[in-house]
């Protein structure tokens, strides 16, 4: 049987591919944790030796791209250029004395040529990040020769106080101070701070002292920009605190940013602290529910018992009882706080070290490395070598279309005893194999880098399952995660209309030539009568022959799947499942053979769903992949009627919504009609409170009719009173019966489609 990974003779010591220099930086300096630009534009760099931090000044010397040095003829400050070898478009280097010179090069060059530096058209490239500049040229990386656990990682939470009548705490609402701030940090360090022993201006003093004691080089927290930094920023704007919590005593300074994951545009407020990172755990977690697809919600308490790291003793507060705790019950309330950072820390352990290892490897900071998309730090790669080897590099490619990847669906309903078969890494497996890498990487490094990173990722993977200690299998797990995500990326890079060395055409005869394979293994299948019931670019969905009954025949079948493909593409089982509801294209549900059920597609596990909706569907999917379809309508009846005797919580139907605008121009817009009313807008406007873009305002339905519009027919969730319970039965009722009968059809034993 061939094709069945690295063998014991081949496999690679990891020491090994540390030496690897196109991945890791030829530069061997280890123990990097910051590096920043001086206000006299030299490079602060920051080590972590023996425990201790070690800091250097360094000169720098910034550079830019140019196509040809006549465009300097004009200039009149100083710089040397330099000729770099090779035929391609930016074929000189030109280096000035400091960051500010480059800059006031680059305003000189845009007016002159008329073109941005972001251009393409632009005879000149300029990269606007000094750190990612001085990485480039010396070949340097964060956090070489350490362990994760070898940084110094610092969790921070506040708890504020809510003025009565408001849903939500606001930090310009003089009434609503810093309750609680709890630390902690990843040498065993903890520290309540409390509000009830000293002001707020002396807790965020404290604070301040507390940080720079124990110095560490990452400070974390969850939703940190967008709460915990902006309430203190505004809270010590209010009481005149200086937050130097710089390495060199400077404030923190911060602007607003965004960056994409997947397909959403992350708007937030970037915090800058010099000779330190700031890590957002709501971030790491919206990044890993882009391929788990798995997490309820983005709430921190969620979070932890989704990676079951919440504590049994963990102490709740509902968020609306946290100013009642301040005021009553102190103690609980600490307890609370502290729980928030040893969950976060707890997190970021898991989700936090794939990124480590992307820093030794990637010329960013750990900061940068978490916005920075995967086809910008292959990009970067490529830069680094090209520079090394004083090759001139092209300009970006004309973008072009690219074929997508193939998707089908051929069974719908609840089908048994399904397997997932996917063919590992298809589009890496593609590029090796039949040899599309980009014409223009004339230095070779593309294929180079590609087979190295599959062969040690497969190589991780054994580890990993062969890992005797939880801190081994994290290791492992975080090593081959990175390697997973960078090698997909090659495939991404092909297309990127940013990328100096993209193609593509590389790039459609990789997806071309992937969805003949998958055709292929399709045709192969059902030679075998197979029911084939979905594909999804790079792996099928389908149900065996009869005669495959055991797991070790679906092992045998997949791999003699595996030995019908070309040599170098190799297909794995990944999934085995007592029952799978197909709903519709990349919309499913699982039920695994522990009783597990496993849901997928944003059309069945919208975050705009109301909690009752997502209750319900949960409950009714695992009657229905059990085959106990009969238990449907009981389950229905039973929600009808605990919602017609009032005896859902709250939290059954409220919603939550985050004002993105100022009230004065939402009413602007709509006396323009240039959008809609809503809910959450037209309750703050009718109590007569100031509220501010950011606040939260949760809200139900009230009146008595099941149709009529939630912005006439609203109240805030506070307002809720268990004991009058007002809230619209008809209209909720109406949601769940529109639910119940979207599902309805699958509540036969029918299956429909065609394999």
């Amino acid at each position: 049987m061939k094709k069945k990974g690295i063998s014991v003779k081949e496999r690679i010591d990891l020491k090994s591919f540390y030496k690897n220099d196109a991945l890791f930086g030829h530069d061997k300096k280890e123990h990097i944790v910051a590096c920043e630009l001086t206000k006299d534009e030299k490079i602060h760099l920051f080590c972590r030796e023996n425990g201790k931090i070690v800091s250097t000044i360094e000169e720098f010397r910034p550079f830019l791209f140019l196509a040809n040095c006549e465009i300097l003829d004009e200039w009149d400050g100083r710089t040397e250029n330099k000729e770099l070898k090779g035929d391609e478009y930016y074929k000189y280097l030109a280096f000035a004395d400091s960051w500010s010179e480059i800059i006031e090069l680059t305003k000189f060059l845009k007016k002159k040529t008329k073109f941005a530096p972001g251009s393409f058209q632009a005879p000149y490239y300029f990269l606007n990040d000094p750190i990612l500049q001085y990485l480039l040229l010396t070949g340097r990386t964060f956090f070489k020769g350490m362990e994760f656990n070898s940084i110094v990682r610092l969790q921070l939470d506040i708890e504020t106080y809510c003025k009565e009548g408001y849903e939500f705490s606001n930090a310009k609402r003089e009434e609503d101070r810093i309750t609680v701030i709890s630390l902690s940090d990843t040498l065993g360090w903890e520290l309540v701070i409390s509000g009830k022993d000293c002001s707020e201006k002396e807790m965020l003093v404290q604070m301040v002292k507390e940080i720079n004691d124990h110095d560490p080089d990452i400070i974390e927290g969850h939703n940190i920009f967008n709460f915990d930094l902006e309430y203190i920023k505004e809270r010590a704007r209010l009481h005149k605190v200086s937050l130097k919590l710089g390495r060199n005593g400077t404030t923190v300074t911060s602007r607003k940013s965004r960056f994409n994951i997947a397909e959403r545009n992350i708007t937030y407020t970037r915090f800058d602290i010099f000779g330190r990172h700031v890590i957002d755990t709501m971030h790491l977690a919206q990044m890993y529910d882009v391929t788990s697809r798995s997490l309820e919600s983005y709430g921190l308490k969620s979070i932890a018992r989704h990676f079951n790291v919440a504590a049994p003793d963990r102490t709740y507060v509902p968020p609306e009882k946290i100013s009642w705790m301040f005021d009553n019950d102190i103690d609980t309330l600490l307890a609370y706080g502290m729980d928030d950072v040893r969950e976060t820390k707890e997190i970021s352990n898991i989700l936090c070290q794939s990124f480590f290892y992307q820093c030794q490897i990637f010329p960013y900071s750990f900061q940068n490395i978490v916005v920075r998309g995967n086809a910008t730090k292959i990009n970067s790669i490529f830069l680094r070598e090209y520079l090394r080897e004083a090759s001139s590099i092209p300009r970006p490619s004309q973008s072009k279309n690219v074929v997508g990847g193939y998707t089908d669906i051929f069974m719908h309903g609840v089908i048994n005893r399904v397997l997932h078969c996917d063919v590992q890494s298809l589009y890496p497996s593609v590029m090796l194999a039949f040899k599309y890498f980009p014409q223009k990487d004339h230095l070779g490094i593309f294929p180079v880098l590609l087979n190295d990173l599959k062969n040690f990722r497969i190589q991780a993977k054994e580890q990993k399952q062969q890992a005797k200690t939880k801190e081994e299998e994290q290791f492992f797990e975080a090593l081959q995660s990175t390697f997973k995500i960078l090698i997909n990326s090659f495939y991404g890079y092909l297309g990127f209309s940013f990328g100096h060395f993209s193609d593509f055409t590389a790039a459609n005869d990789v997806t071309t030539k992937g969805r003949e394979l998958i055709n292929a293994m399709v045709d192969w299948l059902r030679e075998k009568n197979c029911n084939v019931i979905e594909i999804d670019t790079d792996g099928i969905y389908f149900v065996p022959p009869d005669n495959i009954k055991t797991p070790g025949d679906e092992y045998n079948f997949t791999a003699n799947l595996s030995d019908s493909l070309p040599e170098g593409i190799n297909t794995e089982l990944s999934g085995r499942y007592k029952a799978m509801f197909s709903y519709k294209m990349k919309n499913y549900v699982l039920l695994d053979y522990t009783d597990k059920i496993t849901i997928k597609g944003s059309g069945l596990k919208s975050r705009g769903l109301e909690k009752f909706q997502r209750t319900f569907m949960e409950e009714m999917f695992k009657f229905l992949l059990n085959n106990s379809k009969e238990k449907i309508d009981i389950l229905l009846n039973k929600y009808i009627e605990d919602l017609m005797n009032h005896r859902w919580k709250k939290e059954m139907f409220l919603k939550k919504e985050t004002l993105q605008e100022s009230l004065d121009i939402y009413t602007e817009k709509i006396r323009e009609k240039k959008r809609t009313r809503s809910a959450p807008y037209e309750l703050a406007l009718q109590s007569g409170r100031s509220y501010q873009p950011g606040d939260v305002i949760a809200y139900y339905v009230t009146g008595s009719k099941k149709t009529v519009t939630a912005f006439e027919n609203c109240k805030f969730a506070a307002h809720w009173n268990p004991d009058s319970p007002d809230e619209n039965v008809e209209y909720y009722k109406k949601k769940l019966l529109a639910l119940y009968k979207k599902f309805s059809a699958f509540f036969t034993d029918e299956v429909t489609g065609t394999s």
